[in-house]
């Protein structure tokens, strides 16, 4: 099972081949969707820094761009692994919907019971939105709101937010661009018809290939949290795509990766500024390789599960970033873990120009601190 890697891998492997595979050292795609289905999926919880999290992999794309592949319907952007939202390539949203949708929704049996929310409930709320949005219609969430309580289902307290979930998980809705500067959901049958079903154990397999040939070096755990899968469906399906996966011991621990592994590879020196949430940190259970876990608390202060933008240095998280606008100008501000290193300074202010050329605004100014421990 798997081909055994003969040469010896360190920590420094592990973060030079994720920075390529994950396409931030080495950009391999085109368009927008093609980076979303190369990385299988883009966690996009946070819209602004999912569109980022795309175009830092896709040199001179634009924000516009990346929008605009969602509008074009190439992208779509829906919960899906952990029951979060994510963005998918429109080609494999349902298939990867019909591999993890029902253990998401059988996990939320116990909430559902407190919400008192029924499968008629949900019967019903479906066929509400089928017909407010059939015919390419889109909705914001209040508007849904309204069609549903006409129907007299109650959206009080957190029953319409797990309502719309409940339909995305069942494949009714997804999200539909936005009108103004809110959110629309739309029929997802009408936004990226379905194509040729895929069977389970095809799913299974093609969900692991995808996540090792873009996150690997990797383990079957962090395969397992990324997914979302029950540990003997991660198993069964690293199993399954193992053949064509190459695997490495270290510290006890196996790795998985693609077969053209080569280890010793030079450490990209490029400074990064990636957004919250970024799948470089997000897609695996242990984040020691890039991240010490000394700085752990400063990625995800209070545990409260909010991930923050990071800087990162050869693939290792040295800080974090902020933003802010002023007038028709754009201010960052990056917080070193410890002082930086000579050029390092000027790197991040490169970074940040190129952020700015994503958004098309200006960077006014960019400053470094050094937080205190």
């Amino acid at each position: 099972m798997g081909k055994d890697i003969l040469t010896a891998m360190v920590p420094g492997d592990i973060r030079n081949h994720r920075l390529v595979n994950q396409q931030i050292a080495s950009a391999a795609c085109k368009q927008p969707a093609e980076v979303v289905a190369s990385l299988a999926a883009v966690q996009a919880q946070d819209y602004a820094g999912a569109l980022w999290a795309v175009g830092l992999r896709l040199p001179g794309a634009t924000e516009a761009d990346v929008k605009q592949a969602l509008a074009n319907r190439t992208i779509i952007r829906t919960w899906m692994m952990r029951g979060t939202l994510h963005f998918v390539a429109a080609a494999d949203v349902h298939w990867m919907r019909e591999l993890l949708a029902p253990q998401l929704i059988s996990s939320s049996a116990h909430r559902c019971d407190q919400l008192e929310l029924t499968a008629k409930i949900f019967g019903r709320s479906g066929g509400a939105c089928l017909k407010a949005l059939q015919g390419g219609r889109k909705l914001t969430r209040g508007e849904i709101y309204a069609v549903l309580e006409r129907s007299r289902i109650s959206t009080a307290g957190q029953r319409g937010a797990h309502i719309l979930w409940r339909l995305a998980h069942d494949g009714v809705i997804c999200f539909g661009g936005h009108a103004g500067k809110q959110q629309t959901f739309a029929l997802l049958d009408e936004w990226a018809p379905k194509a040729k079903k895929v069977q389970r154990d095809q799913a299974l397999a093609e969900l692991a290939w995808r996540y090792f040939r873009s996150h690997g070096p990797a383990t079957l755990q962090d395969f397992g949290w990324w997914s979302g899968l029950k540990a003997a469906d991660a198993k069964a399906a690293l199993e399954m795509a193992s053949l064509k996966l190459a695997r490495e011991t270290m510290d006890g621990k196996v790795y998985w990766m693609t077969q053209d592994w080569e280890a010793g590879t030079d450490a990209p020196s490029a400074v990064n500024l990636l957004p919250g949430f970024d799948e470089y940190l997000i897609g695996y259970k242990d984040r020691s390789a890039s991240l010490d876990p000394r700085h752990a608390t400063k990625i995800l202060p209070a545990n409260n599960g909010l991930l923050l933008p990071t800087v990162v240095v050869s693939g290792r998280v040295v800080g974090t970033w902020k933003r802010a606008f002023k007038k028709n100008a754009m201010a960052i501000t990056a917080s070193f873990f410890s002082p930086p290193k000579k050029g390092e300074a000027r790197a991040v202010a490169e970074a940040a120009e190129r952020y700015g050329r994503f958004l098309g605004i200006e960077v006014g100014s960019c400053s470094l601190k050094v937080e205190r421990n």
